[in-house]
């Protein structure tokens, strides 16, 4: 069901209030794509407390923008992200609430969870979200490109899951997502030694759709790539993204039902007739705002 005429109103007004650690623009308002920028370049786009809170609530609201189609997560300065800021590790000690083991582990689990909700949202977001990566994404970054619908960068890129290096296990989603993305075997590669991978290596992985020659050709690139999405149903990208996700964390039987259910809906959607209209006359469809 899209959302009331107020709630998209109320979502676009508070876009523009802005973010501390994210800048969210439609680039061309005649385009339904909105582009989220780490915008925190002096620190390499290092993840911070703020960017937690940021971005769910930018996907929460880009979801319910029928002007959002498609979203791209990109990234300002000279690397996309170098992974978990410290300042993140440092804030949970401090606010341990008891000498108890078991309390505190209790407490820190509740934090680890919270964060790891924040990258999930880009799966819950009901629109395709593609990343665009330029130089660096580490650690976190690497959390964030693999809860992305698809994945691009440019030919300066390279990946690094270091977390192992700090003695510590990523807790964000990689170890979670990237087996299913480049297999069981190249995942603990790259996660028990924490080697840096190159574009055209992470391509070779499956990890990246397409690699481009310069960071200019991957804006160029990925616009019209997220422009194309936006020309689709959107129920039935929303759709095939949700039984795609689904799939993957159910068996087979459990996924079959779900797409059942989604298909159900699409059925119902004039979407379906405007597509076949649109293929016989050889026009652009013209298809329902979810």
């Amino acid at each position: 069901m899209g959302a009331s005429e107020a709630e998209a109103s109320a979502a676009a007004e508070e876009l523009r209030r802005g973010f501390q650690t994210l800048e969210v623009i439609q680039k061309d308002p005649a385009v339904p794509v909105y582009h989220i920028y780490l915008n925190t370049a002096a620190r390499h786009n290092a993840l911070t407390v703020p960017f937690f809170s940021d971005l769910p609530r930018a996907l929460s609201l880009l979801s319910v923008l029928p002007s959002a189609r498609t979203v791209v997560l990109a990234a300002r300065g000279s690397h996309f992200c170098s992974g978990i800021d410290f300042s993140v590790l440092r804030s949970l000690s401090p606010s341990l609430p008891s000498a108890d083991p078991a309390t505190s582990a209790d407490f820190l689990r509740g934090r680890i969870l919270s964060f790891q909700a924040a990258v999930s949202a880009i799966e819950h977001c009901r629109k395709p979200v593609i990343a665009a990566i330029h130089g660096a994404c580490v650690g976190g970054g690497v959390d964030l490109a693999a809860a992305c619908d698809i994945r691009c960068c440019s030919d300066d890129a390279f990946f690094e899951v270091k977390e192992v290096d700090l003695a510590l296990a990523a807790d964000l989603g990689s170890l979670q997502r990237l087996p299913h993305i480049i297999g069981y075997g190249n995942a603990v590669d790259i996660s028990l030694t924490g080697r840096r991978v190159s574009a055209v290596e992470a391509k070779a992985m499956g990890l990246i759709s397409t690699v481009f020659s310069s960071p200019v050709a991957l804006e160029v690139g990925v616009d019209r790539l997220a422009k194309e999405l936006a020309e689709k149903s959107s129920v039935a990208v929303a759709g095939t993204k949700a039984v795609l996700l689904r799939s993957r964390d159910e068996k087979v039987d459990v996924g079959l039902d779900y797409v059942a259910t989604w298909n159900s809906i699409m059925l119902m959607s004039p979407d379906l007739e405007e597509a076949a209209a649109a293929r016989i006359q050889k026009r652009k469809p013209n298809f329902s705002k979810l």
